[in-house]
C-alpha cells in the first residue's frame, strides 16, 4: 500500500517509487515496467497480479537489480527500510541479495544444485553472508527446513534436490530465502506447478511465516484465487502500469478497473457450474514504442466501458481505504 509521506512513521519495508524498466523491441522501445510505486510494511503480503506480459515478474527482477541487457531500469528508487539500493554498486547488492531481500523462484531448480545435497546448498548460503563454522551453518539449515514444515529436517539436509517432491523442494527454496530472515522476499509465482493441495500447504505456511517473523512478501502471481486468500493488499499490473490497487478483500469483492473485473470473472469458482465465463475482446497488452499514443489507458482497445476520453491519461479514482483504480470509468459508475 502507498505511505502517507512526511508522516514520520517505520518506513516500510519495501517501497518502490515510480519505478520504469525498458527493453529494445523491433517497433522500439519496450515500457515493461511504467512508473511502479508500490509499499509493502513489515509482516504484509502484497499480491502483484496480472496476466502473462503485464510485467509482474520484470518488476520483481527490478527490484533486486537483476535485469539483464540490454534491459535497462531508466527511472525510480527502490527502498529498503527507507534506504535506497537500487543505486548500489554490483558487489553491494550482492551483499544485499539474500541477506537482506531474497527471491523464491517459479521452478525451485532454478535455485537448487541438483548435483549437490541440499545442506551443502544451504549451508553456502548460509556462509556465504555470515561467518560461521559449517556445523553452525547446518544447523541454521535444519532449523530452516523446520520452520517451514518439512517433517525429518535433518535427513532432508542429506537428500538432493532429485529425491525431494516439487512441494517439498519448493519449500527448500522458501526456507533458503529464510535463512537470513531478510526484511523482504520477492516471491515469482513459486506454487503455480504444484498441485491444489501442497499449494494450499505452502501458501499456509507463508501466511504463518509473515505473521511470525515480520518478512513482507511481495506474492507475484496470474492467479486471483491464490492471493484472494494470502495477500493482505493487491496490486493488479497491465501492461506495465498498476490499474488498480488496494486491500485484497476491497479489489476481489468490488472490482472497480475494467481489467480487474474481467480477471476477477474469470476465476470459475465464482460462477455456476457449466456457466460461460465472460471473455475480454482479443488482444494483448500493448507493447510498442513509448509516445503520446501511451498517454491514455493502455487497456482501452479491449475495454467494453472505453469511450474517446479514454485516449487522454486517465485519473485515480479513489474508493475509500487505500482502493484506487487508473480509470476514466470505473465499474460501479456510468460510462
Amino acid at each position: 500500500m502507498e505511505p502517507a509521506p512526511g508522516t514520520g512513521a517505520t518506513p516500510p519495508a519495501l517501497e518502490v517509487r515510480g519505478l520504469r524498466t525498458q527493453f529494445p523491441g523491433r517497433a522500439g522501445v519496450v515500457r515493461a515496467v511504467d512508473g511502479v510505486s508500490f509499499s509493502i510494511r513489515r509482516g504484509e503480503i502484497l499480491g502483484l497480479v496480472g496476466e502473462s506480459g503485464s510485467g509482474k515478474s520484470v518488476t520483481g527482477f527490478s527490484i533486486l537489480g537483476l535485469v539483464e541487457p540490454p534491459g535497462r531500469i531508466t527511472a525510480g528508487q527502490v527502498l529498503l527500510e527507507g534506504r535506497p539500493i537500487n543505486g548500489l554498486s554490483g558487489s553491494a547488492l550482492r551483499r544485499i541479495r539474500g541477506a537482506e531481500v531474497a527471491m523464491v523462484f517459479q521452478d525451485p531448480l532454478m535455485t537448487l544444485n541438483p548435483v549437490l545435497r541440499i545442506g551443502t546448498q544451504m549451508a553456502a548460503a548460509v556462509r556465504a553472508h555470515d561467518r560461521v563454522s559449517r556445523a553452525a551453518a547446518w544447523a541454521r539449515a535444519e532449523e530452516a527446513l523446520a520452520v517451514v514444515g518439512i517433517p525429518s529436517p535433518r535427513a532432508r539436509l542429506e537428500s538432493y534436490p532429485h529425491q525431494l517432491s516439487g512441494g517439498m523442494r519448493q519449500r527448500v527454496a522458501i526456507a533458503t530465502a529464510l535463512l537470513h530472515r531478510p526484511k523482504a522476499i520477492i516471491a515469482d509465482e513459486p506454487t503455480t506447478a504444484l498441485d491444489v493441495s501442497i499449494q494450499g500447504q505452502i501458501l499456509a505456511e507463508v501466511r504463518r511465516l509473515a505473521d511470525a517473523t515480520g518478512t513482507a512478501f511481495l506474492w507475484i502471481t496470474h492467479d486471483l484465487a491464490v492471493v484472494s486468500s494470502l495477500a493482505d493488499a493487491l496490486c493488479v499490473m497491465y501492461a506495465g502500469r498498476v490499474v488498480e490497487r488496494g486491500p485484497a478483500s476491497a479489489v476481489i469483492a468490488a472490482p472497480r478497473h475494467p481489467y480487474t473485473v474481467a480477471l476477477v470473472g474469470s476465476v470459475p469458482s465464482g460462477h455456476a457450474p457449466g456457466a460461460r465465463l465472460p471473455q475480454l475482446a482479443a488482444g494483448l497488452p500493448p507493447q510498442g514504442p513509448g509516445g503520446a499514443a501511451d498517454a491514455g489507458c493502455l487497456f482501452r482497445t479491449r475495454c467494453p466501458r472505453a469511450t474517446p476520453v479514454c485516449a487522454t491519461p486517465p485519473p485515480e479514482a479513489g474508493f475509500g481505504a487505500g482502493h484506487t483504480a487508473l480509470c476514466h470509468h470505473p465499474a460501479g459508475t456510468t460510462a
